[in-house]
């Protein structure tokens, strides 16, 4: 029987390019491949997406296996997991990378299942044991406050990384690899699911995951008003803006705002926290965040433990005069 070599990347694709967070896949794949001296190969999946290869191989891939078929446009799990079920067999990787999205959530535990083997999630940082060869994920448990290493002796070793976990590599395109079409026709008869409507959020402006800097505003913004002051600071900032969760669940801002265990998962540059208490609910969509800046008129909140900056004093006083200096710094008109 073949031996397990080799990483293998599943390569989300969006309409027209890769997805920001395959791109950190293939730069963190790459790394490791690296190290263990062997191959990075990537896996696209869906309709016309061959277009997307050359992209995986400037990123870092050595190869990339192509699975496109019509029916495959829209993401169906059954379908997806025979597909990638069937490339894994073939390509024997030791190691199986894909993004901590809604589709990797899916596709994760079940092609791990399928295939005998574990799936750790969520994970933030990926090492190779020099001496076992075996992967070493890190990802936050209990709510964020200890990060776990997860060991596994099965093969291969399926893990999905956080949005920004990864570094990628610098567009090479002068790099070659290797294509390899699949017959990837999906058998109508194992599909037990099929999607009636896709409805577009729209977003304006920068979105939240793909942010730089994020103003995230908390409780005690106590209402819509505070929020509109921090939309106009994350403007400035040519940012985006976040809340906790009691702002949404109070109305004030949309659900999709939301950053936490039950929200969305962000890395930002720059985190600037308003008026927000720093529960560990709310730290675990955040610590990933390079720069916390806090500002809250209780010394004794939570948040200033995760800040490496902090005010202590009344938002409402504190962020009009961070505003006016931002806006003198950046020359821009008041």
């Amino acid at each position: 029987m073949a031996e397990e070599k080799g990483v293998l990347i599943y390569a989300e694709a969006a309409p027209g390019k890769l997805t920001q967070i395959a791109i950190e896949a293939l730069g963190g794949g790459r790394k490791l491949a690296d190290e263990l001296g062997e191959e990075l190969a990537a896996v696209l999946v869906g309709s016309e997406v061959k277009d997307f290869a050359k992209e995986a191989i400037a990123f870092g891939a050595d190869k990339v296996y192509i699975a496109d078929h019509p029916r495959l446009k829209d993401y169906q799990t059954d379908s997806y997991v025979t597909v990638m079920e069937r490339v894994i067999k073939q390509a024997m990787p030791r190691v199986v990378i894909m993004g901590q999205k809604s589709v990797g959530r899916d596709l994760a535990p079940r092609l791990a299942f399928r295939l005998g083997t574990t799936a750790t999630l969520d994970c933030i940082e990926l090492n190779i044991d020099p001496r076992s060869k075996q992967l070493l994920p890190t990802k936050p448990v209990y709510g964020g406050n200890v990060l776990a290493v997860i060991t596994t002796p099965s093969l291969p070793q399926i893990v999905s990384i956080r949005a920004r976990a990864m570094s990628p590599l610098p567009r090479n395109e002068s790099r070659q690899g290797e294509i390899i079409n699949l017959d990837a026709e999906p058998d109508p008869q194992t599909i037990r699911t099929r999607v009636l409507e896709k409805v577009t959020e729209e977003i304006t402006g920068i979105k939240l995951e793909e942010a730089e800097v994020i103003v995230t505003g908390g409780r005690g913004m106590g209402g819509t008003e505070g929020f509109q002051q921090l939309s106009e600071l994350a403007q400035l900032l040519k940012g985006a803006i976040g809340a906790s969760r009691p702002p949404c669940d109070n109305g004030w801002v949309p659900e999709t705002l939301q950053i936490g265990l039950t929200g969305k998962i962000v890395a930002p540059k720059l985190y600037i926290a308003v008026a927000l208490s720093g529960s560990s609910q709310h730290i675990s969509g955040c610590s990933g965040c390079k720069n916390i800046i806090a500002i809250n008129k209780d010394a004794e909140a939570n948040i200033f433990n995760e800040a490496r900056f902090g005010v202590v004093g009344d938002w409402k006083k504190v962020v009009p005069a961070f505003t006016d200096k931002v806006r003198e710094l950046l020359g821009e008109p008041g």
